[in-house]
């Protein structure tokens, strides 16, 4: 039963009696539904990507509780239903090439359900994404409930978190780490169910979702499995029946100005390199224009605040108790859009006037940031003519300005074959370069853009390189590793060309990242060497996202899921 049905049988008993609706009330009173229920209350879908294969997202079940206790008590009926789910340590080859198909399930499933309003519950990044990017496209009213950090881990004595896996697979890897302390770390460093306990991306994605007006304000960082977020969701549950009522649309929340004031947020935090496709791909959905100019201007004018790991020594928890996002607010102040709506029926500028100032430790005061540019700087260059990212505050300040000989791995299977060859013919100052590993080529963009240091290195002491390609990264990560270079290598873009031995300059301070070979020896390898493109798949899923995903600069989203003029608000 939509809203206007509920309008419509107020002033017309008869409206909902009728043949049209029969068959959808029997059905609904056959799982225990009253005449009244189905009949005069607004219906609230619960949308849940619960599931065993996904730890990430195991705490949605007793959200989903939570959740219809608060619609009940605000007059709401609540159906929870599922969509399928993505946990990105257990999908191969990655999540990011399911992504879109999970949001066109969201989408299809909210716009195809008799219901009013949607809480989504998830928790995973590529998740909490395709759940934002299907609401959008269903634009009926829309809640989003992630499901919080998981603890962090302790191993000999010292606390872990999630960031700290990859020390410890570099250490494996160069022989520093033997057999017995590789299992006992194994079952130390995820202790519970929930999301990464770092700004990695699932919690980067949390805090864009409170941030555009889709989560309470000062619920991404709540732990999880807490009363706190329980009792979050709860209060959800409330407010969706009020937005069953009353509607904010999605198309309302996610404008130009929502997305620049998220873009700087994550900037401001360190959050994850991800985010930045993901708001893109909400951008298409939306039919905003965000070119990455427009991205690196706003990160440009937007100070480093964030100090949590793997940005800096701090924890989520340092964070929260900060004041989390109406901190951040707060801080940014002037450089954002603060009557824009929260989705709790407020707007930032009164949340924000409400958060009191914190200690400056995780959260560093604008009067005295970390850096006075954005966390993520946006690059340009002849080695990335439409675009590529780095994580500024997660490098080495002594790399930001570098230059130095490639070395080419073509494609991941490339990669591990030869990286840690004792004759590897690689020193500090080499440039590592992965391609073949982008939308197209990987296929799916998979998070292997943060090339291991060569064994032989790192038992030498080298601890960070410059590392280019066309793949992604977690947000768990850190490094100087420039990501997203577009267009692609699997599209013939310059990546494509780059020889071992050909010097590559990265100059983070100035945005260029540039391959310093004379332009006709460019266009003569050009001629020479055709892309190297992946076979196309034969039918499927795979086959349509062969045919239809764009780049990372569109958001890695099907180029018939934007919207197009005529549907844009």
């Amino acid at each position: 039963m939509t809203q206007d049905q509920v309008i419509q049988d107020q002033t017309d008993s008869s409206a909902l009696d009728g043949d049209a609706g029969f068959a959808a009330r029997s059905f609904l009173r056959s799982g225990g539904l009253t005449s009244d229920q189905v009949r005069r209350r607004p219906v609230i879908g619960i949308a849940t990507s619960w599931s065993e294969l996904n730890p990430c997202n195991l705490p949605t079940r007793p959200m989903a509780e939570a959740v219809k206790r608060g619609v009940a008590a605000a007059g709401g009926i609540a159906l929870e239903f599922p969509t399928i789910s993505l946990a990105e340590s257990l999908v191969h080859p990655t999540t990011m090439l399911l992504r879109n198909l999970m949001a066109m399930d969201v989408e299809e499933m909210i716009s195809a359900s008799p219901i009013d309003a949607v809480v989504l519950l998830g928790g995973c990044d590529k998740t909490v994404a395709a759940q934002l990017m299907g609401a959008l496209s269903a634009d009926k009213p829309a809640l989003s409930l992630t499901t919080g950090p998981r603890p962090a881990g302790r191993w000999r004595g010292g606390e872990l978190t999630i960031d700290d896996s990859w020390r410890i697979a570099d250490e494996r890897r160069s022989g520093l780490l033997d057999d017995r302390a590789w299992r006992e770390v194994e079952g130390c460093i995820s202790p519970g169910p929930g999301v990464c306990n770092v700004m990695g991306t699932a919690v980067t994605l949390a805090m864009i979702a409170e941030i555009l007006g889709f989560a309470p304000p000062g619920s991404s960082l709540l732990p999880a499995g807490s009363p706190q977020r329980l009792a979050s969701a709860e209060q959800a549950g409330a407010r969706a029946v009020e937005l069953a009522r009353d509607p904010v649309l999605p198309s309302r929340l996610v404008t130009r100005e929502a997305l620049t004031d998220a873009w700087r947020l994550v900037c401001a935090t360190g959050g994850s390199t991800n985010a930045v496709i993901h708001l893109q791909a909400l951008a298409g959905r939306a039919g905003v224009r965000l070119s990455t100019r427009h991205l690196r201007e706003a990160s440009r004018t937007t100070p480093t605040l964030g100090q949590a790991r793997p940005n800096g020594p701090h924890t989520l928890a340092d964070l929260h108790d900060e004041g989390g996002v109406p901190a951040v607010v707060r801080e940014l102040g002037p450089l954002l859009h603060l009557d824009r709506p929260t989705a709790d029926g407020s707007n930032w500028r009164e949340v924000a006037a409400g958060t009191a100032p914190g200690p400056g430790r995780a959260l560093r005061p604008a009067a005295d940031p970390v850096h006075p540019h954005g966390a993520i700087a946006v690059l340009h260059g002849s080695l990335a003519p439409r675009s590529a990212v780095i994580k500024r505050s997660a490098a080495s300040p002594r790399l930001l300005r570098h230059t130095g000989p490639a070395l080419v791995f073509d494609g991941l299977a490339d990669l591990r074959a030869r990286i840690d060859d004792p004759d590897l013919p690689v020193t500090a100052d080499t440039v590592l370069v992965l391609r073949g590993a982008g939308p197209i080529g990987g296929p799916g963009m998979a998070e292997v853009g943060g090339l291991p240091i060569p064994a032989k290195l790192y038992r030498a002491g080298v601890r960070d390189m410059v590392r280019v390609s066309d793949a992604r990264m977690s947000g768990t990560a850190a490094g100087t590793v420039v990501l997203h270079v577009t267009p692609e290598a699997a599209v013939g873009g310059p990546l494509a060309l780059v020889r071992d031995g050909d010097p590559i300059r990265l100059d983070v301070p100035a945005g260029t990242l540039d391959l310093l070979v004379d332009p006709d020896t460019l266009d003569r390898r050009a001629r020479d060497t055709p892309p190297a493109t992946a076979p196309r798949p034969a039918r499927g899923y795979r086959r349509l996202y062969a045919d239809h995903v764009g780049q990372a600069d569109e958001g890695c989203d099907f180029d018939f899921l934007h919207a197009t003029p005529e549907e844009t608000p």
